[in-house]
């Protein structure tokens, strides 16, 4: 990670969750789908920086780690934020199938959508 990059966010992944290095609910797949909720579409303006930059962006379903990717956050801090936010009802989540979850294919065809965004 350099300095200088754009895309990059200048506050230390620490500083976004409080300290914490696991989301509230540890089973959150990278590929769960987000969608904000009503409470979050009403609730946005009183929330922080990033958490109201996550319910925004969902206003459209995205994958966990598709809201890493687009607002430059670490894929463990994406998934603490988005947990926090779906435990206060602010985002719905849809979780993949156990089956999936577990396919590595599909995992890898993830991470090269991923890289193609960038």
């Amino acid at each position: 990670m350099r300095d200088d990059d754009p895309d990059v966010s200048p506050l230390r992944p620490y500083l976004l969750t409080s300290g914490r290095t696991k989301p509230v609910d540890h089973t959150l797949e990278i590929e769960a789908q987000v969608l904000t909720s009503r409470l979050g579409a009403a609730s946005q303006p009183k929330l922080t920086f990033e958490r109201r930059e996550i319910v925004s962006l969902c206003r459209n379903t995205k994958s966990v780690a598709e809201i890493g990717a687009l607002l430059g956050l670490h894929i463990g801090v994406a998934r603490v934020l988005v947990a926090d936010l779906a435990a206060l009802g602010y985002v719905v989540l849809r979780r993949p199938a156990t089956k999936f979850a577990q396919d590595l294919g599909m995992i890898e065809r993830v991470i090269r959508g991923l890289e193609a965004i960038r």
